[in-house]
């Protein structure tokens, strides 16, 4: 989550002066006195601005805010310009927080970015909490069900494999005199699962040699869907002091980046419409936009109509799956390179239980308890959000003890909760093995609030099996197949980047090259 303040277009001292005086006559506090004791506010916020200029610092938002939590405790609130914001940084208070108040606290705010590039809040992850978001959320479900995700694992399946056999075929032609060759892995994971998801969300693909498209478009669209990412993660100025809406400042490069996207989203669509009319497909042949045309009908539902619900959740669903599950896949990869004596542990797990030349099916993955370990503790020191997309309080409630008055918004430090080291023995430590003995237990699925990377209660992701199965298939198979080495004499680089998603930096480069005979590439 970026909590950086977007400066465009405010660039005048006078300007600045108009706000303050907006701020004085419009924002001073009030004389009531509130009935029952409120968390405590930390210090260093700004007029009008808040606390942004803190979070925009050098040191990442939520080792800020769990800086400032050693200080104000497991519950504080910040000024996000002018809007209150509950921060959360305890797994106590989550799952009091996510039990017992998850009807209050289960509502979005509707920021500017949303409004313009999300569809207005018909994309259901950003959507209100009602009975729109409730309908969607069960037809996301159906999609993503354990049963769904059996039929189509062929896509994943095919991907991995394909995927890896062209890998093989650039090292046969590039490789050097040592038989190894330099790999970027952050693009080539990225490229792996933007495969997987569009084609089970639209059933293209857009990378590789089998792509529908050039490799420049296919580019442009993922960094159109990066942009996405990062303008939901700015707080713009309208945002910070909302009676500044009327302004649109920023509004003109949302529009841009909205309209780039739609226009894929559209030809998607206008494309199935049309198979549709050719025949119905199979259900196990039927991508998230097949379904959507048949469960929808052409029926509006919460005041939207059917194709703008469809390219809406299309274009949430390819959000939440692709850049969180390319961000673990990176941040696995730097953590065995640091860590040789787990990589060695996990190949010596995959020799034992698949044996030699064997494509790793995802039928095999509950036999690679170590991997799955590997995984869980990259989520816990790396999650891909490592604070929670931001929640809404739609009625006062009490939590930890504290009044927390309707309106107020809920930032989860997932990142502070998965290190906490009275939970977690040696909590900045890479230690798969935890989840093999003290934390054998602990899964990742919201149901254990130490440990909640993909969220709890109403608004947990709901494609934490998909992501999950995509993630264990692909890292299986990498590592299976092929031998990795650091590709500098400097370790790994950890530094993470300051946006929404809790990506790697800078570049991984690495040195890779086949663990297998070539045969075993060419038939795969």
């Amino acid at each position: 989550m970026d909590l950086v303040l977007n400066f465009q277009n405010v660039t005048t001292i006078g300007f600045l002066s108009l706000i303050f005086l907006i701020y004085l006559f419009h924002f001073r506090p009030s004389k009531v006195v509130n009935k029952g004791r409120e968390p405590p506010m930390a210090s260093g916020a700004w007029p009008i601005l808040g606390h942004l200029l803190v979070l925009g610092g050098s040191k990442t938002p939520h080792k800020t805010l769990g800086t400032m939590a050693n200080k104000y405790g497991p519950l504080f609130t910040i000024k996000l310009g002018t809007n209150r914001a509950l921060v959360l940084s305890n797994w106590e208070m989550a799952k009091e927080c996510y039990t017992i108040n998850d009807v209050a606290v289960s509502s979005r705010s509707k920021l500017v970015a949303i409004e313009h590039i999300a569809y207005n809040q018909a994309s259901f992850g950003f959507a209100p909490y009602g009975p729109y978001w409730r309908e969607m959320r069960k037809i996301v479900s159906i999609f993503l069900s354990n049963r769904r995700m059996e039929q189509l694992s062929h896509v994943r399946v095919t991907e991995v494999k394909t995927s890896i056999k062209e890998l093989f075929h650039v090292w046969s032609n590039k490789k050097n005199d040592s038989g190894y060759m330099l790999v970027e892995m952050k693009q080539w994971f990225t490229q792996l699962v933007f495969n997987i998801v569009f084609q089970t969300m639209a059933g293209k693909r857009y990378f590789g040699e089998t792509a529908v498209v050039k490799e420049k478009e296919a580019q442009n669209i993922v960094k159109a869907l990066r942009e996405f990412m990062h303008m939901l993660g700015v707080c713009t100025m309208a945002d910070a002091v909302p009676i500044l809406r009327w302004m649109k400042l920023g509004v003109k490069a949302m529009k841009e980046t909205a309209k780039e996207l739609d226009i894929v989203l559209d030809d998607w669509l206008v494309e199935h419409h049309k198979n549709k009319g050719l025949g119905e497909k199979v259900e196990s042949d039927q991508d998230f936009m097949d379904m959507m045309i048949s469960m929808l009908d052409g029926a509006t539902i919460g005041g939207f109509d059917a194709d703008t619900i469809n390219k809406a959740t299309t274009l949430a669903l390819i959000l939440g799956a692709t850049d969180t599950s390319t961000v673990t896949l990176t941040w696995v990869i730097c953590l065995l390179l640091r860590n040789p004596h787990v990589l060695a542990k996990a190949k010596e797990e995959l020799n034992n239980q698949i044996g030699e030349e064997r494509f790793i099916n995802d039928s095999d993955i509950n036999k690679l308890v170590y991997l799955q370990a590997i995984v869980k503790e990259t989520l816990r020191l790396y999650p891909p959000g490592p604070l929670s997309a931001p929640r809404e309080f739609t009625e006062d409630c009490t939590l930890g003890g504290y009044r927390i008055k309707k309106g107020t918004r809920l930032i989860t430090n997932l990142w502070k909760i998965q290190t906490d080291p009275s939970i977690w023995p040696d909590p900045l430590e890479f230690k798969p093995e935890r989840f093999l003995t003290t934390h054998k237990n602990v899964d990742a699925k919201g149901q254990h609030f130490e440990l909640l990377p993909f969220g709890s209660g109403r608004r947990i992701c709901p494609g934490i099996s998909f992501g999950l199965h995509m993630i264990h298939l692909t890292l299986a198979n990498f590592l299976h197949s092929f031998e990795i080495v650091n590709g500098s004499s400097e370790p790994v680089d950890m530094t993470e980047n300051l946006g929404m998603t809790n990506e790697k930096a800078t570049p991984l480069e690495i040195l890779v090259k086949p663990h297998f005979s070539p045969k075993y590439y060419e038939t795969m």
